[in-house]
């Protein structure tokens, strides 16, 4: 908390700003002063040394829920087999076996490129009877054992992997804990969040949490702003409350708002159920090999329409080419603008339909990095205009970042990274002419902000070196020494 004088930030450097240090006057939860050598009057008075100074960073695309219980769950991230899954999940049973009549759950496997299939008997083999569902990294199928297969009524699956709304289901159903334990995880996340100097999230989880976090805001998880979205099943409900994009939730303090409609017309690359052009090699159970389509076109527009009339703005989530056109087209037929969630392998010809119809590119750039060989292997000769960020804002359209949380990490940062170098671990660039410039990975983090002003809200974050100078390794690890959200402190490290 500050006093009543407000909060004066001394000698701060500007990301995007004046070179010399400047101060930085905090009133009232916005900027209210910027220049050199601002008298303090009552202000409370906190040297930043020099340290650069930028607008918060928000990601905008945000599963927090299971980020939450993700980080609680066996990591199977690093199996490079079905084998190697299944051995891990044995390790596991036994040494930390899971209590009489509970389950164990792993997240993380990718079977794109696995030289073995998943399969239950596998999952069988060392479990005892122990129910185990492994979750896959894109969230859309999930590998279950005979236990658990029972458990949750799936005994006719002759190879234990559900995908799209089956792996969805379940998923909601291993995902249930008491909401006072689910709220102390989120927290959690929230605070770990904001040190690394995020402000605000789209949430995008499939179930209805407009409620929810209202009363996680007033009950003191205060560490995010929270655009909170709504998907088909509940538009009803939203509707009927009268509830816009971007209203303000009573009772939180402005902390939570309405966010977008939320729509999937596919799955994902790894489950190789994205919607595409082309087919897929050697896929065998996807519609005509190219993947799945997960809604007619006249009910996505109709569901665009009856959503944008009610003041709700979409996010059509789509991942391949062909999905991306068909949502272009809902957008194009509507008259409405919104987002395309992922927007991961764009047709030539759409790049540019982005900027006319004003459909903004909601893109994980870490994707890039974890999905390339598989890119490589299933979108083979065509992967110019995979995860292709340079090409979008060389035509024009908006971007915005995020992480898609839990399948990346929620770290603002390694998005920029992502996006700034495409590369990791050492790896050559993946496509560099792919690559954006600091300045736009920064503005598509922060709202369109790439330098504080007077009398823009308090969102902001300090950091110990200038972020449009930091290599991809540097911004990966960025320090991180302050966040602030509306004028008060919700990480401070300046020591």
């Amino acid at each position: 908390m500050t006093g009543a004088g407000g909060l004066l930030l001394r000698s701060a450097r500007l990301v995007g700003g004046p070179g010399e240090p400047q101060d930085v006057l905090v009133r009232d939860g916005r900027i209210a002063r910027i220049g050199a050598s601002i008298t303090p009057g009552a202000a409370d008075v906190v040297d930043l040394d020099g340290r650069w100074v930028s607008p918060g960073l928000w990601d905008s695309h945000v599963h927090l829920d299971q980020w939450a219980l993700v980080r609680r769950r066996l990591d199977v991230s690093a199996a490079g087999s079905a084998a190697a899954a299944a051995s891990l999940v044995r390790d596991r049973l036994r040494s930390d076996p899971p209590g009489t009549g509970q389950i164990l759950i792993g997240y993380g496997f990718q079977d794109g490129l696995w030289p073995d299939a998943p399969g239950k008997d596998l999952l069988d083999d060392g479990t005892a009877g122990t129910p185990v569902v492994l979750v896959s990294k894109d969230l859309h199928s999930l590998w279950l054992n005979s236990a658990a297969l029972a458990r949750y009524g799936h005994t006719d699956s002759p190879t234990g992997l559900l995908r799209e709304q089956a792996a969805f289901d379940v998923n909601r159903r291993i995902s249930a804990v008491s909401e006072e334990q689910l709220d102390g995880w989120v927290a959690d996340a929230a605070r770990a969040a904001a040190a690394r100097g995020a402000v605000g999230i789209t949430d995008l989880e499939m179930t209805l949490s407009v409620d929810r976090w209202a009363r996680r805001a007033a009950g003191g998880t205060r560490s995010l702003r929270v655009r909170t979205g709504v998907y088909a099943y509940d538009l009803d409900a939203i509707i009927a409350r009268g509830l816009r994009t971007g209203d303000v939730i009573p009772g939180t303090d402005g902390l939570v708002t309405m966010g977008p409609f939320k729509l999937m017309t596919d799955g994902s690359l790894n489950t190789r159920t994205a919607y595409c052009h082309d087919p897929y090699p050697s896929t065998p159970g996807a519609e005509e090999g190219r993947g799945l389509f997960l809604v007619e076109q006249d009910e996505l527009v109709e569901h665009l329409r009856r959503a944008s009339s009610a003041g709700l703005v979409p996010a059509v989530h789509a991942i391949g080419d062909a999905a991306n056109s068909a949502a272009l087209d809902a957008f194009e037929t509507v008259g409405c603008r919104g987002s395309i969630e992922h927007a991961q392998f764009v047709a030539a010809g759409d790049f540019e339909r982005f900027r006319r119809l004003g459909v903004i590119a909601s893109v994980q750039p870490e994707h890039a990095m974890d999905d390339r060989d598989v890119a490589d292997h299933y979108w083979a000769g065509r992967t110019d205009r995979a995860f292709a960020f340079g090409s979008l804002v060389a035509a024009g359209a908006q971007i915005t970042l995020g992480s898609d949380a839990p399948v990346a990490p929620l770290d603002p940062w390694i998005s920029m990274a992502a996006a700034i170098s495409r590369s990791r671990d050492g790896r050559d660039p993946w496509h560099p002419e792919q690559r954006v410039l600091s300045s736009v990975a920064l503005a598509a983090s922060t709202g369109g902000r790439t330098t504080l002003e007077e009398g823009c809200v308090a969102d902001l974050v300090v950091t110990g070196a200038d972020p449009l100078d930091a290599d991809d390794a540097a911004l990966r690890s960025f320090e991180v020494s302050a966040t602030m959200l509306g004028g008060r402190w919700t990480h401070l490290d300046l020591g």
